[in-house]
Order: C-alpha cells, then sequence, then structure tokens
C-alpha cells in the first residue's frame, strides 16, 4: 500500500503543477522547467519506496525491463490515473473554474509521433539510469529525468501538448486543454513508447536481469 500512496503523491504534484503552469495565468515558457523540475523532486522524495514512476507508461516499461511485479501494475496504474484526476479538479478549483479556450486540433500522425518519442526518451532514460545494474547508488538519476521531461517538453510540446504520460493525458483532457476525443493519441503513443523503451533495453543490456 505504501508504494501505491507514494505513486498517487508523485503523479498528484506532477498534474498538479501542470495545471497550476498551464491554464491561465500561466508559466509561460518556464511552464517546462516547472513540471520538469516537480518531477525531480518528487522522484527524489518518493523513489526509494516505490521506484518513482508516477507515469502507467513507466510502469509497463519498468515491468516489462523485469523490475516491476506484475501483481504491483493494477496498483500503480489506478494510483497514478486517480492522482492526475484529483491534481485535475484541484488545479480547476485553485484556478476558480476559468473559462478554457477551445484547444486547437491535433495533427493526427505528428501528435502520436511526438508522444511517442517523448514517451520513449522518458521511459528509456528511467530504464538506465534508476533500474540498470550498471548506474546503481548514482544520484543523478532524479535530475536526469527530470530535464528528460523539460526537454521533451520544448521539443514536442507545440506538436502535442508534450504529456509523455497516459495519467497526465487525462488530466490534460480534463482540465480542456486537450479535446476528450483526442485522449486516444496519447494513450496509444505513451504506452508504445513506454513498451519500446522497455523492449529496447532488454535488447540493448540482455546480461542485467
Amino acid at each position: 500500500m505504501k508504494k501505491y500512496i507514494v505513486e498517487f503523491i508523485g503523479a498528484f504534484f506532477l498534474v498538479l503543477t501542470i495545471g497550476m503552469c498551464v491554464i491561465k495565468p500561466d508559466a509561460g515558457n518556464f511552464a517546462p522547467l516547472a513540471i520538469g523540475s516537480a518531477l525531480m523532486v518528487m522522484i527524489y522524495a518518493g523513489g526509494h519506496i516505490s521506484g518513482g514512476h508516477f507515469n502507467p507508461a513507466v510502469t509497463l516499461a519498468v515491468t516489462l525491463r523485469g523490475r516491476c511485479k506484475i501483481s504491483d501494475v493494477p496498483g500503480y496504474l489506478i494510483a497514478q490515473f486517480v492522482a492526475g484526476s484529483v491534481a485535475a479538479m484541484t488545479a480547476l478549483f485553485l484556478k476558480g473554474h476559468p473559462e478554457m479556450p477551445v484547444p486547437h486540433d491535433l495533427n493526427v500522425v505528428p501528435a502520436l509521433l511526438a508522444e511517442f518519442l517523448g514517451t520513449f526518451a522518458l521511459a528509456y532514460v528511467v530504464l538506465n539510469v534508476a533500474t540498470s545494474k550498471n548506474t546503481a547508488g548514482n544520484s543523478n538519476y532524479g535530475l536526469a529525468i527530470g530535464f528528460t521531461v523539460m526537454t521533451t517538453a520544448y521539443a514536442f510540446g507545440a506538436i502535442s501538448g508534450g504529456a509523455f504520460n497516459p495519467a497526465v493525458a487525462l488530466g490534460i483532457t480534463m482540465m480542456h486543454l486537450v479535446h476528450n476525443a483526442e485522449l486516444w493519441i496519447f494513450l496509444v503513443a505513451n504506452f508504445a513508447g513506454g513498451a519500446a523503451a522497455g523492449i529496447m533495453f532488454r535488447f540493448l543490456n540482455p546480461d542485467d536481469k
């Protein structure tokens, strides 16, 4: 149960930070920095208990890599998705339930590719800095993961919105930052990116069990 509580806390503050930085008045160009920093500090705070996934796609990658028990997966996913939902409602409440502009329509193929690449990069970094025997004991893993989110948000945010996380995708949909009908784009691309990262890690590190 402690692992699931930590996953809820980490995912909650990640999605809450997104809402507070993106819903008007927003943090402008500093939003990706704040969001990446929020993930970084939550990983340092809870990584020793749950692994600090805070992302269903990362949970999938870590499971395929062999470092998350199958029996833990449902609890992780429930905690992460519920946290995203609660954080979205909290952000809207704190912002005073503002009238949101109609989000622009995503161009499906570029958005799918952007979300896939961003999620792959994130999960790939997580696996290599936080689960590899060759980097065991390093103190830089949280910084590397947080900066990956910041980098991919700057790189792909204008194309897809830069979720790279199904729980974040649910949260930004509830906050009316993307169309409800476009949620599938994030779910498909994010889980595919996480799965690809898990498979790639195993291919590149066959002896790291």
